[in-house]
């Protein structure tokens, strides 16, 4: 496994965030076989909303590879999403995001992190259940408003589950910061 550099988003990363989201969207058009996947949105607006965006390289001072959009919710952070190249998966990159994560949300005082995600995709819900994640229900409103937008918006590919860490148990790998 590679080292993974785990800092926060610049202004001079945000470009290449919808590309990277684009491209690891590209897997899952194959998965589920998807007409008409809606591409990325730009990561301009959510750069200057409550929580932060993480960047990987695979190099200090190179390009992104990877990210994390984290949201600032009631109870703790929401894990918006992560990305990483397909040219650069299955290296430690998204499991490193994943690390810095917890650490950048523990270190902001939140009690949790959440995300939505893929129950049977490889990379989704089997994943995040090896970093320590725990399928949970929907127990907030924002949670649960996030579940009728996904019926709404037709994210049914396949089934989806909400998983929570909880970050006042256990340790965290705190070298992020």
């Amino acid at each position: 496994m590679l080292k993974t550099f785990v800092r926060q988003a610049r202004a001079d990363d945000l470009e290449i965030l919808e590309a990277i989201e684009n491209e690891a969207d590209a897997l899952f058009v194959s998965v589920f076989s998807i007409a008409g996947w809606r591409p990325a949105p730009s990561y301009a607006k959510p750069s200057q909303e409550n929580g932060f965006i993480l960047v990987a390289s695979d190099t200090l001072g190179s390009d992104a590879i990877g990210f994390a959009h984290v949201l600032e919710v009631p109870g703790g952070g929401h894990l918006e999403q992560l990305s990483v190249r397909p040219s650069a998966a299955r290296r430690g990159h998204g499991r490193a995001l994943v690390e810095a994560v917890k650490s950048e949300s523990r270190l902001r005082g939140y009690e949790r992190v959440t995300l939505r995600t893929f129950a049977h995709v490889p990379w989704n819900a089997p994943f995040y259940l090896s970093c320590g994640f725990i399928e949970r229900d929907p127990d907030s409103d924002f949670l649960r408003d996030l579940l009728l937008a996904e019926q709404q918006q037709g994210l049914g590919y396949g089934r989806r589950v909400q998983m929570n860490f909880d970050l006042t148990d256990g340790c965290i790998d705190s070298r992020f910061g």
